[in-house]
C-alpha cells in the first residue's frame, strides 16, 4: 500500500468509530442528569440507553449486505448523517419517547463505523495484520469513552446535556463528509454479485460450525462490557462503591484508559504470538476469562482497589473484540462484512439485553434510603451476567473449537497455516472455502 493511503484509510474510520464510542458510553455520566430532568427510572434508563445496541443491533445483517455489495465508506457516510440527526433530536427531546427514537436513530447510524472500518482493512491490508490494525481503530473507540468520562463532566459545567449533545450532532455531520470525500474506494467494491448470492453468505455464515464455536462466548463476553460501561458502570460505582459524580467519571475514565491499552497490545500480542504458532483463539479466550474474574468481582461487591479493578475492566474486556479478526480469517474477503456483522449481530442482542435486563433486576429491590439502588440487585443482576459467559465458556469447551477447527479449508492444527495459496504466515489457506462476492 503506498504510504499517503494509510492516513487516507485510517483517519477518518478512526475518527467515525471514535464517535460510535462516545455515543454508546456517554449514558454512564449523563444517568443523574438525564433521570432528574426527564424523570427516569433504573428501567426507563436501560431501555432509553439500550435502544441504541438494540437499533444497532438490527441493522447488521442488511449491513454486511451492502458492505460486501457497496463501497463501506460510502455506506458508513450515509448511515453516519443518519446519527446526526438523531443527536439532533436528542438534544431537543423533553419525554422518553422523543428521546428514545433520537438515541435509536444514533444506534442505528453509526452502526457501520467499525464494520465499515473491518471491511475495509480486509481489502486493503496483509490479512496476518488484521488483529494489530483492528485493534488500533478500537482503540480509537476507546478514546471516545475515554472523551465520555471525565471531560464530558466538565463540560457540563459549561454546558447541559442537550448542549454536548448538539455539538455531537455537528462532528458527526462532519465525519460523514471527510469520509465519504477522503476514504478511496478500493477496486474490489466495483465487482459485485448477485443480491441472492449475498443472502446465500449469511446463510453459510450461519450455519458455520467454526463461527458458533466462539461466536456464543465473544458476544456474551463482550456485550456485557458493553452493557456495563455503557451505562451501569456509572451507578454501581455510586450505589455500591460510594464514589461521587467527579471520582465515577474519574474511574470510567481509567477504565475507558485501559480499554485503549487493551486495544492497542492485545492486538499486536496476538500478531506476535500467532508467529510463535499460539493461535489468536487462545490469547481471546485468556482474555476473556480473566475478564469474567473481574465481573465476578463486581457481583461481589469488592471496593478495595477501584481504580486497578476498573482499568482491569475495560484493558480484558477488549479481549472479545480479537473474535472479529479470528472470525474473519476462517471465511473468504468477500464475505467479510457479513462474518463481521453477523458476529456484531450477536454482540449487540447482548448488549441489549442485559443493559435492560440489569435495569428491570435492580429495580426488583427497592431504592436505598439516600435514593440509590440497592447493593442486591447489583448483585443479582450481575451474577445472571456471569453465569451467562460461563456457559458460553462450558460450550466452548466442550465443542474443542481451539484444537479441532471445522474442515472447511481450515488446516488441522489449528496453529499451522499454509502458504500455497500465495497467502502469508498465520493465516489459513483459504483455497477450499466458498466463496461469493469479491475475491
Amino acid at each position: 500500500m503506498p504510504l499517503p493511503l494509510l492516513p487516507r484509510i485510517f483517519l477518518p474510520f478512526a475518527a467515525g468509530y471514535f464517535l460510535s464510542y462516545a455515543y454508546r458510553t456517554i449514558n454512564a455520566v449523563l444517568v443523574p442528569h438525564l433521570a432528574a430532568d426527564v424523570n427516569l427510572d433504573a428501567t426507563a434508563l436501560g431501555l432509553l440507553t439500550s435502544v441504541y445496541l438494540l437499533a444497532f443491533g438490527a441493522f447488521q445483517l442488511p449491513l454486511g449486505v451492502l458492505l460486501d455489495r457497496y463501497s463501506p465508506p460510502k455506506v458508513e457516510a450515509i448511515l453516519l448523517l443518519l446519527a446526526a440527526v438523531g443527536a439532533g433530536l436528542f438534544a431537543v427531546s423533553n419525554n422518553l419517547g422523543d428521546l428514545v427514537i433520537g438515541r435509536a436513530l444514533i444506534g442505528l447510524g453509526v452502526s457501520a463505523c467499525l464494520m465499515a472500518s473491518l471491511k475495509t482493512f480486509v481489502l486493503w491490508f496483509p490479512l496476518q495484520r488484521l488483529p494489530a490494525v483492528n485493534g488500533w481503530v478500537m482503540a480509537a473507540g476507546g478514546l471516545g469513552a475515554l472523551a465520555a468520562t471525565a471531560p464530558v463532566e466538565a463540560a457540563l459545567q459549561l454546558t447541559s446535556w442537550r448542549g454536548v449533545f448538539a455539538g455531537l450532532a455537528v462532528l458527526t455531520g462532519l465525519t460523514a463528509v471527510a469520509i465519504f470525500l477522503i476514504v478511496p474506494e478500493h477496486s474490489a467494491t466495483r465487482h459485485r454479485s448477485a443480491w441472492r448470492a449475498q443472502w446465500q453468505g449469511v446463510v453459510k455464515v450461519f450455519t458455520s460450525r467454526t463461527f458458533w464455536r466462539l461466536a456464543p462466548l465473544g458476544a456474551l463476553t463482550l456485550g456485557a462490557h458493553i452493557a456495563i460501561q455503557g451505562l451501569w458502570a456509572g451507578p454501581w460505582l455510586k450505589d455500591v462503591a460510594g464514589c461521587d459524580r467527579g471520582l465515577t467519571a474519574h474511574y470510567l475514565f481509567w477504565a475507558a484508559a485501559g480499554m485503549v491499552a487493551g486495544f492497542l497490545s492485545l492486538g499486536t500480542l496476538t500478531y506476535r504470538l500467532n508467529r510463535l504458532d499460539v493461535p489468536p483463539a487462545i490469547v481471546a479466550v485468556a482474555g476473556m476469562v480473566v475478564f469474567i474474574g473481574i465481573e465476578l468481582a463486581l457481583t461481589a461487591g469488592y471496593t478495595g482497589t477501584p481504580l486497578l479493578l476498573w482499568i482491569a475492566f475495560g484493558f480484558f474486556g477488549t479481549a472479545s473484540t480479537l473474535s472479529y479478526a479470528i472470525l474473519s480469517q476462517a471465511f473468504p474477503p468477500g464475505l467479510a462484512g457479513r462474518v463481521n456483522t453477523a458476529f456484531n449481530l450477536l454482540v449487540f442482542i447482548a448488549a441489549f439485553v442485559m443493559q435492560w435486563g440489569l435495569g428491570a433486576v435492580i429495580d426488583l429491590w427497592p431504592r436505598t434510603a439516600a435514593g440509590g439502588y440497592a447493593t442486591t440487585g447489583y448483585s443479582a443482576g450481575l451474577g445472571l451476567v456471569v453465569v451467562l459467559q460461563i456457559a458460553a465458556l462450558g460450550w466452548l469447551w466442550c465443542s474443542r473449537s481451539l484444537s479441532q477447527p471445522e474442515d472447511r479449508g481450515l488446516p488441522r492444527n489449528s496453529g499451522k497455516f499454509s502458504c500455497d495459496n500465495g497467502g502469508s504466515p498465520g493465516q489459513p489457506d483459504r483455497r477450499d472455502l466458498p466463496t461469493d462476492g469479491y475475491s
